[in-house]
């Protein structure tokens, strides 16, 4: 059997590009079709920076579990997780503990599809297959996972994904489910695409990804702080991706950087 037969659901439009494997080309995965880098062509095309951003998100991530770790985090429900690349939570988490539980939240098919394949045979992490932007839904199938206790604070990870969430979705209320539903001592950890940063590029972006399943809303750094409302945002609080509690030494500029990334408790 090849591997396309194990990983492509049936019945899969390829033939329309989804952000999901969009983003798994710009990390350099093999799980996206032609559509997808044909779109992930026009998205390098306005934002040269792409592949880099890309990267960085996936680095703050990492460091964002990583710190959550550091503070007593055991559970992590991951919001529009993508398609499982290098670095999942599950394997950043376990490094330190290896009884952490995660549940990853997608909607995309193929990414669902790939993560059931990995997570098979797990029983300390799953993927429910439903759209964030439900909180309701979502955190009854989490509940229902018996991978996470809602009584003991949760890590909820939100990385590269909030900028596909329209106004009418009220991000705010979605937000603030979330956090009504986790008790304190809980963490937010939070990126997504900003105007603030290379406007030009950024409206660019915006019109590539019109013609996508997943068009793209950009926030500021106002709007974005609204999002925390309820948490207290840690140190450095809201900035570009490489900015967030960097390691070692940090050659990344920041005005490029196209994310703004922070990190909440909630007390």
């Amino acid at each position: 059997m090849s591997e396309r037969v194990s990983w492509v659901p049936d019945g899969l439009d390829t033939g329309k590009p989804s952000a999901a494997r969009l983003y798994d080309y710009l990390l350099g995965g093999g799980h996206n079709f032609a559509a997808d880098r044909m779109l992930a062509e026009k998205f390098l095309q306005a934002q040269p920076n792409a592949r880099t951003i890309a990267r960085l998100n996936r680095a703050f991530l990492r460091r964002s579990v990583l710190f959550m770790m550091d503070n007593g985090i055991r559970q992590f429900l991951d919001l529009g997780s993508g398609i499982p690349t290098v670095g999942n939570v599950h394997e950043i988490a376990r490094k330190a503990d290896p009884e952490t539980h995660v549940v990853y939240v997608d909607f995309e098919e193929v990414a669902v599809a790939h993560s059931r394949l990995i997570l098979e045979d797990d029983p300390r992490a799953t993927i429910i297959q439903e759209d964030m932007t439900r909180p309701a839904d979502v955190l009854k199938a989490a509940d229902e996972s018996g991978l996470i206790d809602f009584t003991q604070p949760v890590g909820v990870l939100t990385a590269g994904v909030f900028h596909f969430v329209p106004p009418e979705a009220d991000p705010r209320s979605v937000v603030a489910a979330y956090r009504d539903a986790v008790p304190a001592g809980s963490y937010l950890a939070f990126s997504q695409f900003t105007q603030d940063l290379q406007p030009e590029e950024m409206a660019g972006v915006v019109e590539v990804m019109k013609k996508s399943q997943n068009p793209m809303f950009p926030r500021t750094r106002t709007e974005i702080e609204g999002l925390f409302d309820g948490f207290e945002l840690v140190e450095p609080g809201i900035v570009p991706l490489p900015l967030w509690r960097p390691e070692g030494t940090n050659t990344d500029d920041p005005d490029k950087a196209g994310i703004y990334a922070a990190v909440g408790r909630k007390n």
